[in-house]
């Protein structure tokens, strides 16, 4: 075969062979060349992630949702104010995209993604800086941090949240969970 053979096959042929050609060849060109390369740019090794519960969810307006929860958040001092100069502060949702840079200057109110002790990574809000180095997340959503998310340590820290693109992530979602149905 010469390459005006397999050019035109890739990308003017209308088989099903060559769309199959096609999205192995987006694949690979997004796991290895574009998601790497983001990372790089980024500093972090996953430049984006999809969020896959709803703990950062907020059912309210921030002012009703402040109602809610300020007795947790005042015994951490953290005020209304504080919050509302947070990125975030609407929390996110279930299958909205997450853009993630680099770990460095993590500061009190950064949404962090980090590894806790479940399999998947987990996004939560920095509630507070411990006195060892280490940082203490919780869910918007949720009642209370959970127990491994109280002393996170740096290296477990992949980077934070930076930009949501809302809705983004089923797509990830939902063919997770197609791919779930296999290993049952």
């Amino acid at each position: 075969m010469n390459f005006k053979k397999i050019w035109d096959f890739i990308w003017h042929d209308d088989s099903f062979a060559s769309w199959i050609v096609n999205v192995l060849i987006a694949f690979v060109v997004v796991k290895f060349l574009i998601y790497p390369g983001l990372g790089y740019i980024l500093d972090t090794p996953f430049p984006i992630v999809a969020v896959v519960s709803g703990s950062m969810e907020h059912s309210s307006s921030l002012d009703k949702w402040w109602l809610e929860n300020q007795d947790f958040y005042a015994s951490y001092g953290i005020t209304k104010t504080d919050f509302k100069n947070y990125k975030f502060t609407n929390g996110f949702n279930k299958g909205d995209i997450m853009i993630l840079y680099s770990k460095k200057n993590i500061k009190l109110g950064d949404t962090i993604v980090f590894q806790g002790t479940a399999s998947e990574p987990i996004i939560h809000r920095i509630i507070k800086l411990n006195k060892d180095g280490t940082y203490q997340t919780k869910g918007d959503n949720n009642p209370d941090s959970r127990r491994d998310e109280k002393q996170i340590q740096e290296d477990k820290i992949y980077g934070k949240a930076v930009i949501r693109l809302p809705y983004l992530g089923w797509l990830k979602i939902l063919f997770v969970e197609f791919l779930n149905i296999f290993k049952a």
